[in-house]
Parts: structure tokens; sequence; C-alpha cells
């Protein structure tokens, strides 16, 4: 009897890494699509979270702090920019998990919404800022999510969950004030990097139907494939195995400074950049197609990227 209470002990304290990716010992743990989506609404009650005003300071706190409850290393990255002579402060949020790990998955989405909705029909409206719900709040919230997920499992590799600031501060047709946040990033990581990147964005639209992105393929074709390939093999419909829009993203940046790196998105979006992207536009079913693919590529890896 003394035995089999010492067994019973030790199978107790076993680290819970153990008990995933190749070893096979256990399933992985289930993504909580309700969980996901109360994350979104709760950054949407902020009110748009536009760089320099109280909603985006208010929300920048809540995402730190959730992360840094979850992670083994949180970080602040602030950095300002210069907008019509007025400094704007904007601030990456960035979690790491087992920093040990030399293999690391870089997770990343983008946390500010749209200072503008200038796809709004109504013109005299176009300079109000936009709630955000999809653009930026559904990926965040899916990765929060993730957060919660590996801090209670540690998968296989190392995580960094990245949230970039800026990614919607440009207008129309002035590409240089996009993906500043990104930008920032990129150009102060240091080796090791990661083995790849997966960025979120545009996840949440309840009628979810996710292409291969232009950019993402073009650069890194076998790691698209891979990933299109796991979520056919998971049943995941809302992943479409065709290449179609051309997106210029928080990706880009990351290509650039040397990490393979793919934009999942859904570009087919009636409410994009408008006032109407709210809550309401999403779904807990969406975010949990994403959840779950992305739950199946940390604790199953990809074998080719």
């Amino acid at each position: 009897m003394r035995c089999l209470s010492v067994i019973i002990f030790l199978m107790l304290c076993l680290p819970s890494y153990l008990a995933y990716g190749q070893s096979g010992l256990m399933a992985p743990p289930a993504f909580d699509a309700a969980s996901a989506y109360q994350l979104l609404q709760k950054q949407c009650r902020f009110g748009p979270r536009v760089p320099g005003t109280k909603a985006h300071q208010e929300c920048g706190e809540f995402l730190f702090s959730y992360l840094h409850n979850l992670s083994s290393s949180t970080g602040k990255q602030p950095f300002t920019v210069d907008s019509a002579n007025n400094p704007i402060e904007m601030l990456n949020i960035i979690a790491s998990f087992d920093l040990m790990r030399q293999s690391r998955i870089l997770l990343c989405a983008h946390w500010d919404s749209r200072p503008r909705a200038d796809k709004e029909n109504d013109p005299a409206r176009r300079k109000e800022p936009i709630s955000g719900a999809n653009d930026g709040a559904s990926g965040v919230a899916v990765l929060l999510e993730m957060a919660r997920l590996i801090s209670n499992n540690p998968p296989e590799s190392g995580v960094t969950i990245a949230l970039f600031d800026g990614e919607d501060w440009g207008e129309e047709d002035r590409l240089d004030d996009y993906f500043l946040g990104s930008k920032y990033f990129a150009a102060r990581l240091k080796p090791p990097l990661p083995d790849y990147a997966i960025l979120l964005d545009m996840i949440g639209d309840k009628n979810l139907e996710i292409y291969m992105e232009q950019n993402s393929y073009a650069a890194n074709p076998s790691l698209v494939e891979a990933i299109w390939s796991r979520a056919a093999s998971l049943g995941l419909k809302a992943f479409v195995p065709e290449v179609k829009y051309q997106v210029w993203d928080d990706h880009l940046p990351l290509i650039r400074a040397g990490i393979p790196s793919v934009d999942i998105i859904d570009l087919d979006y009636p409410y994009w950049h408008t006032l109407g992207d709210s809550p309401d536009k999403c779904s807990p079913e969406s975010l949990k197609q994403v959840g779950d693919l992305l739950v199946s590529i940390l604790y199953d890896p990809l074998k080719t990227y």
C-alpha cells in the first residue's frame, strides 16, 4: 500500500510537459472558445484602443497584467511615434514561456484599434475611432487564451507571445505609418530567432474564411502548406487551401528580420475599418477554429517549415 502511494505521488508530481508532444501520453489541452470570446468583449469594453487615449492605456495595463500572471517572463517594449509634431506613446507587450527551450515559436497579434473609420458609409463619421472587435481584439483574445493553456500545460517548444501596438495607426496609402510595433520589435530582435511566427489578425468573423496569404506564401510556402494541411487534418472548414489576398501586415517586418512568418487573416469582412466592427459581428466558434489549430501545432509540432 505504501509503495502504491509513492507511485501515485510521483505521477502527480511529474512536470506536465512530459505528457505532451511526441510522447503521446495524453491529449493536448482543450481551447476554451467561450473564455476567448469573453476576452474579446473585455478589450472592447475599454473603448477604442487608440494610442494616446485613456482606453488604450487601461487596456494595455490589463493585457500586461493578464500575461504577467501566466508567463515566466513578461516585458513592456515602449516606443514613441512623432505624429504631426505630437509625440504618441505606444507599447508592445511580450510574454515568454520556458525561456530555456532552444526551439521557440512566436505567436503575435496587434492590440491597438484604428483611430479612424475610413471605410464608414457615412462620410461625417469617418474620423471616429473604431471598436476593433475583429480587427485587433479577436487575435489578441485567442493568444490570451493560449497563454493560459501554455502556462498550465507547457508544450515541447518555447513560446513567445507578442502583442504589437500601432499596426493600424496609418492612413490609407501611407504604409510607412502602419505596423509600427512589429517594425520596432523586429529591429531589436537578438539571436537565436524564433523557428517561425504565426500572426493572427481578423480571425473572429462569424463567416470565417481564411485563405493562404500571398506574401506569406511567397516567402515561406512550406510553412504555409504545413499549417493549412494541419487545419485540413483537424477538419477546420474555415481554412481554405488556396492563395488569395496579398496583405501588408505585421508579418512583413518579421519576414524581413529572417523569421519565417505566416499571416492568418480573413480579409473578407464587411465591417473592416468601420464603426460596425463590434463584438456581435464575431463568434466563439470562429475563435475556436483558430485556437484549435494553434493548440494542435504547439502540442504536436509541425514536421516542416
